[in-house]
């Protein structure tokens, strides 16, 4: 029987379907009915739970010595360095010439890659963080795109936090790499935001802001100058999006109460994470926000500032997700729906479980 001749009616939380991503013009497939089928897959290690406060082997604590001999000082807040194994080289790698056929292209890769140490302790994360102490991370995010958006067309902060992803120091912290080209999500991000803003006259995600805040069907944390929601289009079980209501090109335009409230929001949204299973919830995060470089002085209307949250834990802090096989070859699909995922995450307390029996400091939450 074909899919339109049944007399069943259409159900999201209990039909398969396909949903479109207009930022990238590409489709997910959900099938919700997949979350009832037991799991005999592969179950993950649990997080490490006593992490020391300062390790003198953990080259990101102060006073560590790393991996070329240099020793970190005796930083206090946050701390930046190079790399020291980048990507991506600002001079004195050799660049390729012209490539010998059109099927064989290749082109110079220039650019940096940066470490910034969130906190002295390895033993906080961000959403036990204090408030003023987060605010410090944002304004040096900030500065990362004026300084180093002076010079590079792109320039990507991003945070892996956990050992599934890839965490290889358990101390927080992110990375900033700049590049003089754009890499292929923001690319394709920069196709759609713009046609969008040509069909409709008016920024892709400015309306999708408003949207969202009508229907309140995916908002998790909201606050008076941010949303955080599970997208309409998400591929990774508890994917969020961070979205200010206003049109932001990049994070140096934020405003002091932006930025305020963006300390407030992401702290709630993390805590609301690790209390999901009651974990060091991973994830993968990153901001995306309008080119820089020469790409500065141009038209960027159509770009709206915006963060982005890949947890890839699904059913448990020991259970994740794993995109292979169909996802690799085909298309993405995902078990949960994301109506489904933002009411769980919604749902939970706004105090992080490992502080629940413990007196609130209302500077801190």
């Amino acid at each position: 029987m074909a899919a339109n001749d049944t007399k069943t009616p259409f159900d999201f939380s209990e039909h398969q379907h396909i949903r479109y991503n207009p930022l990238k013009g590409e489709w997910v497939l959900v099938s919700p009915h997949r979350m009832k089928r037991p799991w005999k897959g592969q179950v993950e290690k649990a997080p490490e739970q006593n992490i020391p406060r300062n390790d003198p082997k953990n080259p990101l604590c102060p006073g560590a010595t790393r991996a070329h001999g240099d020793v970190n000082p005796d930083y206090q807040s946050t701390f930046l360095f190079e790399n020291d194994f980048p990507a991506l080289l600002q001079e004195g790698a050799p660049t390729p010439g012209p490539s010998e056929h059109h099927l064989l292209k290749c082109a110079p890769a220039v650019g940096t890659c940066q470490v910034m140490c969130f906190h002295p302790w390895s033993d906080v994360t961000l959403p036990l963080m204090s408030l003023e102490e987060i605010r410090v991370v944002i304004d040096k995010w900030a500065e990362l795109i004026t300084d180093f958006g002076a010079k590079y067309k792109w320039v990507q902060i991003f945070e892996n936090k956990g050992a599934v992803m890839g965490c290889s120091n358990p101390h927080p912290h992110c990375q900033m790499w700049a590049s003089n080209f754009m890499p292929n999500e923001p690319r394709m991000k920069e196709v759609h935001q713009r046609e969008y803003l040509k069909e409709h006259g008016t920024p892709l995600l400015l309306d999708y802001v408003k949207l969202e805040a009508e229907k309140k069907e995916r908002i998790v944390v909201e606050n008076k100058t941010w949303i955080a929601v599970v997208p309409y289009w998400a591929t990774w079980p508890y994917e969020t999006m961070l979205l200010p209501r206003r049109h932001v090109l990049r994070l140096p335009d934020l405003t002091d109460e932006e930025r305020n409230d963006l300390a407030d929001i992401t702290k709630h949204l993390l805590i609301k994470y690790d209390n999901l299973f009651e974990t060091n919830f991973p994830y993968s995060m990153g901001w995306h926000g309008a080119p820089t470089g020469e790409d500065m002085g141009k038209d960027n209307s159509h770009w709206q500032l915006h963060a982005l949250y890949f947890p890839p834990l699904l059913r448990s802090a020991t259970v994740k997700k794993f995109m292979v096989g169909y996802e690799m070859l085909a298309l993405a699909q995902r078990d949960l729906t994301a109506e489904q995922a933002a009411e769980k995450l919604r749902a939970l307390p706004d105090v992080h479980y490992k502080l629940k029996d413990k007196p609130v400091n209302n500077s801190d939450q």
